[in-house]
């Protein structure tokens, strides 16, 4: 008498337990449990990190409503004080020059250093710390980095356009003879975060410290 044959069972594979399970009889699947979450500044015992830097579109958004503003300002300014009549050329750019240069100084360096944020940050949501201890940038920080945002960054797309056409390493890594700056850093040693980042790394040193 011959056996019936059976189709020779494989191994059983393990289900995941973050997968959904059919509750036996119910027609309906349970809940899957939650997956365990990190801790975004560090576990227990351990210093909490610093926060990330802001990605770029964000910076250049910032940039762009701060430049936005200042000229908004500024023509509002510059046709207060020459008066509908007008003026020559020569004065006219002088008094443009001169109001956005101050407009721009007040902007990057006092107000950042009021409140961590220039006026397009603040709407960006963004702020500067300082490196390595995330405290406020003082003024001299401030001042390097608005000169430094003067005189290098408008020659930027120069720069890539040259560096396309010969494969040279960036002029910042030419000049400097060091190593290259960290990610999201400035030169001035300062940093662009997020806002509710640096309000959550706060409060975990405050807890950590209490």
């Amino acid at each position: 008498m011959m056996l019936p044959m059976t189709k020779p069972r494989g191994r059983r594979r393990a289900q995941s337990p973050y997968q959904p399970r059919l509750l036996y009889g119910s027609g309906r699947t349970a809940a899957a449990p939650a997956r365990p979450q990190p801790p975004p500044y560090g576990a227990s015992g351990r210093p909490p990190r610093l926060p990330k830097g802001t990605g770029e579109t964000r910076r250049y958004l910032a940039v762009g409503l701060d430049c936005y503003l200042c000229l908004l300002v500024v023509g509002l300014l510059v046709h207060s004080c020459l008066g509908p009549a007008g003026a020559g050329a020569g004065t006219t750019a002088a008094v443009l020059i001169g109001h956005l240069t101050v407009l721009s100084f007040a902007n990057q360096v006092l107000l950042t250093m009021a409140v961590r944020a220039s006026a397009g940050k603040l709407i960006m949501g963004v702020r500067v710390i300082r490196l390595p201890d995330a405290g406020r940038p003082e003024f001299r920080r401030l001042v390097l980095r608005w000169l430094y945002g003067l005189f290098w960054l408008p020659l930027q797309p120069w720069h890539h356009l040259r560096r396309g056409a010969t494969a040279e390493p960036p002029p910042r890594e030419r000049l400097g003879g060091g190593p290259p700056a960290a990610p999201h850093t400035d030169l001035a040693g300062v940093r662009q975060v997020h806002r509710s980042d640096l309000r959550y790394y706060r409060k975990a040193v405050e807890g950590r410290a209490g």
